[in-house]
């Protein structure tokens, strides 16, 4: 790895004899100093083809004028060519290869012995600048959670987006029982040693707060939209719908995954054949026999993945976006993507079962379900297809949507982690030499 963070070719070791680091407050020289981001995220940074919360955190971060880097910390089940890379963004990447590529070795993730020991690098690099730069870790899941303890951050902080430790599919299992303890006891390490907390839910602020002890630092930010990039697009997916097809388009946009309910769409395909079902998005069930029924009927239409930059083409081919989930304690966390950028595209939109979304619910925008009745979800619908085309609605639509742009989210975030009283210095610990330390 060939990175480097120093200041004009400067060794940056700034340590005490006793191996802590005092963290500089605002108007210690603090604002002087270029910002160092590294974010725990889940994968790869194009590992699905889909772009999350954390991608649009990255990128946003690394167009600071106070950024000095942006390192992408994952997991990777395979052995990657190159653990440390540049991205064609100006992003570093970090791999940290799983034990084993089954998904079931994917518990190492949270357990410090198999992990610890491939942070040395990274750790190394790190040491470069720490005396130059203010060096902040981002969580967005809870891998990695000693990572909180093996550095001395100038600040921590956790971004819950997921009900990390609740099985997607919402059935239990004795192995996803064992998964979720392990996962939990991981999130909870980072729960308690995170300077600032953002929710992207009231429900996960709860359960945060829960486990936290108190309201100290917790804060709810929900997700939202690129705006410009679905308000301004005209042009349509072409060879998508069926030829002379003149019926209205229900879709839905994202990766198809266990937490959606793919029988209530299938019995309302079979009482609406004049409609049109599109799904647009790579399919992360395992070629569930749920989803692979839907589609079999002749009204259900899958594309696959398509390219991020795409994605807006095909939400102009869409009347009605439709986001139908599960009842779970995992749906119950969510706050889906899909939601603002139906309405910046100017769709009308029908959820289900997502309950952090209720605050948003208005008449001819959005329509929040919390049954999984086929009856009901046609009638909400139907009432969106008689209004569809309306001008007036479309810009309503439009107008809630703008309110969430992405820029507006982050700019305030990073605000709020400016605003928070920083500790002095790291809590009666020393931070052992890298070579030093022992894998537990």
């Amino acid at each position: 790895m060939v990175w480097d963070l120093t200041s004009e070719g400067e060794d940056a070791g700034n340590q005490t004899d006793s191996g802590e680091k005092e963290r500089k407050l605002p108007g210690n020289g603090a604002s002087k100093r270029k910002t160092v981001h590294v974010i725990v995220a889940a994968g790869e940074w194009g590992r699905d083809g889909l772009r999350y919360r954390r991608h649009r955190l990255a990128e946003y971060l690394q167009k600071q004028p106070e950024t000095k880097d942006v390192v992408w910390l994952c997991p990777s089940p395979h052995i990657t060519e190159d653990a440390y890379s540049s991205l064609p963004n100006g992003i570093r990447q970090v791999t940290i290869t799983d034990i084993m590529p089954h998904k079931i070795f994917r518990f190492g993730r949270y357990m410090d012995v198999f992990y610890q020991s491939k942070l040395r690098s990274l750790l190394f690099y790190l040491k470069q600048g720490e005396r130059d730069n203010r060096i902040q870790l981002w969580y967005t899941f809870p891998g990695f959670p000693l990572l909180v303890d093996l550095f001395p951050w100038d600040q921590v902080i956790y971004d819950c987006s997921d009900l990390w430790s609740s099985p997607m599919s919402g059935r239990n299992s004795a192995l996803s029982s064992l998964r979720q303890r392990i996962i939990s006891g991981a999130e909870n390490r980072i729960i308690q040693k995170a300077d600032v907390i953002f929710c992207t839910s009231e429900f996960l602020r709860e359960k945060v707060v829960e486990k936290r002890g108190n309201t100290d630092q917790v804060y709810v930010f929900e997700n939202g939209v690129e705006f410009s990039l679905f308000a301004q697009e005209e042009e349509k997916a072409s060879d998508v719908l069926p030829k002379d097809f003149t019926g209205s388009v229900l879709g839905f946009i994202g990766g198809i995954k266990p937490k959606l309910d793919f029988s209530l769409i299938a019995e309302v395909a079979k009482q609406r054949p004049d409609w049109l079902f599109l799904f647009v998005g790579p399919d992360g069930t395992g070629k569930h026999s749920q989803f692979q029924e839907l589609l079999a009927l002749k009204n259900v239409l899958w594309t696959g993945s398509v390219p991020a930059n795409e994605v807006p083409k095909y939400m102009n081919l869409i009347d009605i976006g439709m986001m139908p989930y599960k009842k779970s304690p995992y749906n119950a966390a969510v706050f889906p993507l899909k939601l603002f950028e139906f309405l910046a595209a100017g769709k009308p939109v029908v959820g289900v079962h997502l309950p952090s979304t209720k605050n948003c619910v208005e008449v001819d925008s959005y329509t929040h379900l919390e049954t999984s009745h086929p009856s009901d979800f046609l009638n909400a619908c139907e009432r969106f297809v008689e209004s569809k085309d309306s001008k007036e609605q479309t810009m309503r639509r439009q107008e809630l949507a703008k309110r969430k742009d992405w820029n507006v989210i982050f700019k305030e975030m990073v605000e709020t982690c400016h605003a928070v009283s920083k500790t002095v210095r790291k809590e009666s610990k020393t931070v052992l030499p890298i070579a030093k330390r022992k894998i537990k």
